[in-house]
């Protein structure tokens, strides 16, 4: 065996791991795209029309979908061009429920064309941010244990592991 590591340096390890950090955007990216492409097919089933129990319909999931789709993308957006130096998620969290009616009040091909477009936007941007953007990180005020957060993180749990879930959701209600 060639041993490597008496010359291995700094840089040599930060260029290994850019290139994961590069896989794992670009991997991201794809659940992303994949998430969408289930969500297009799912989506276009839905039909207008407000819940009367405490369960959300499917209309009142994809209105919360297109909200957060596009929340989530700006925000990675922000994140990585260093516009935001902080971020309040429990506010976005408080406010979703309104968010949700207003939103509901549009029609479900509206909601649905609303969240792909922002999830092709939100994917274009993961394959073509630089790297340091990437890796760029805002404060999450609201005295959250997962503080400072990255374009990553951002773009990973609240957005594609989130978007996911619904989908999963959407797929059971609608058969």
């Amino acid at each position: 065996m060639k041993i490597e590591s008496a010359d291995y340096t700094k840089t040599d390890f930060e260029n290994f791991l850019d290139g994961e950090l590069d896989s794992e955007r670009n991997l991201l990216a794809d659940r992303l795209e994949r998430a969408s492409a289930r969500l297009a097919k799912v989506g276009s089933k839905i039909k207008p029309g407000g819940s009367k129990d405490d369960e959300w319909n499917a209309h009142e999931v994809l209105a919360h979908i297109a909200g957060f789709s596009k929340y989530y993308g700006v925000l990675v957006h922000k994140v990585a061009t260093g516009q935001v130096s902080e971020v309040d998620l429990m506010a976005s969290t408080n406010i979703r429920d309104e968010s949700i009616v207003q939103m509901s009040a549009m029609e479900p091909a509206d909601l649905l064309r609303m969240a792909l477009d922002a999830h092709a936007r939100t994917a274009k941007e993961l394959r073509t941010l630089d790297l340091a953007a990437f890796r760029n990180k805002t404060d999450v005020t609201g005295g959250v244990w997962f503080s400072p957060v990255g374009a990553d993180f951002l773009a990973r749990y609240p957005l594609v592991n989130h978007l996911e879930a619904h989908v999963v959701q959407l797929e059971k209600l609608l058969g």
